[in-house]
């Protein structure tokens, strides 16, 4: 008796000794397993064949990702604004087991090729039921044609900066004023001098006055490389409406976009739109000479941000001419 009693003992001393060993341990036992998470639908379209003007086959792939039978699919697809599908929405016969796919085959009208740089967006949809019980799964692909812009000189399109001796040229804000070159040195903006801000070492134009040296926004495709956290703009604002989004797009293809706006060079308020003030200048340059002295005319700086684990390739600028742009560049 006695030695089953320590038998006894001795079990129930380890049993104890195991707990304490590992505290917790019942109340982790306990733990519900994680529910897996669910898989989507996966939708892709085939390369698009560019070379108009022609008829493009284009084939949409379905896979039912889904751990249910998928039914009354319906695929659509879609190209740019103007570029007409024949057919747009196909109804899929039958169900498809998990893992299986269809195909649904398009034909797209593809106009002759303009040139210059372009990216071309086109939008598959597949609506269904059953499946992954999504409902619905959508994919986009783009695909470039022509080169962006070399750097953000080669798209210049407005003059923004005046001698106060030959004020004509100037057209800043589509009225014929502009910045006045003299009023600029004086806050330290001269041609080719370096601007802080945000982070983000930016260089004030490199061009006579006189001359175009800022970017009037219209969707120009600009090379830039570098990685960072954010992308900077130097720039201001005519009207109270200079805001748009830019685009960024990744040496993997992948693209991010985020929305910036300027202050219009004079009277909104400093903080409009988010920006930051960067240098204000004394008057402007009209069409008869220097005037408006004691009036602001300013500079600002915004953001946008950037996926930092990735190179940059090319920015799309707004489309919005009110937006000016006279740098950009990438800060950590």
């Amino acid at each position: 008796m006695r030695s089953a009693r320590m038998i006894t003992a001795l079990r129930s001393m380890a049993v104890a000794a195991a707990v304490l060993l590992v505290p917790g341990q019942a109340a982790l036992a306990a733990e519900p397993e994680p529910t897996p998470a669910a898989t989507k639908t996966e939708v892709t379209i085939s390369p698009v064949d560019l070379d108009g003007p022609a008829i493009s086959t284009v084939k949409v792939t379905v896979k039912n990702a889904g751990p249910h039978r998928m039914r009354s699919l319906k695929v659509s697809f879609a190209g740019p604004a103007g570029w007409a599908v024949e057919l747009p929405v196909r109804s899929m016969n039958g169900s498809f087991a998990a893992g299986a796919t269809t195909d649904a085959v398009f034909r797209i009208q593809v106009p002759e090729q303009r040139s210059g740089f372009a990216i071309r967006t086109f939008t598959a949809r597949a609506a269904y039921r059953g499946g992954d019980g999504a409902d619905s799964a959508t994919a986009t692909r783009s695909q470039r044609t022509g080169d962006p812009l070399p750097n953000l000189a080669a798209a210049y399109n407005n003059v923004g900066v005046t001698d106060e001796s030959n004020t004509g040229p100037g057209n800043y804000d589509g009225e014929g004023n502009s910045f006045s070159a003299q009023k600029l040195a004086a806050v330290g903006l001269t041609p080719g001098s370096g601007v802080e801000a945000l982070g983000a070492e930016l260089t004030w134009p490199d061009v006579p006055a006189g001359s175009k040296g800022n970017v009037s926004s219209a969707g120009q495709a600009v090379t830039l490389e570098g990685s960072g956290s954010k992308l900077v703009f130097l720039g201001s604002g005519v009207t109270s409406g200079a805001a748009g989004g830019a685009t960024v797009y990744y040496t993997d293809g992948t693209s991010s976009t985020g929305s910036f706006g300027f202050p219009n060079w004079s009277f909104d308020p400093a903080d409009a739109h988010g920006a930051t003030l960067v240098a204000s200048s004394d008057g402007r340059n009209r069409p008869s000479g220097y005037g408006n002295a004691g009036i602001a005319y300013r500079v600002f700086a915004h953001s946008i941000l950037l996926d930092a684990a990735k190179q940059v390739e090319f920015v799309v600028l707004p489309s919005n001419g009110n937006i000016h742009v006279f740098d950009m560049a990438i800060a950590s």
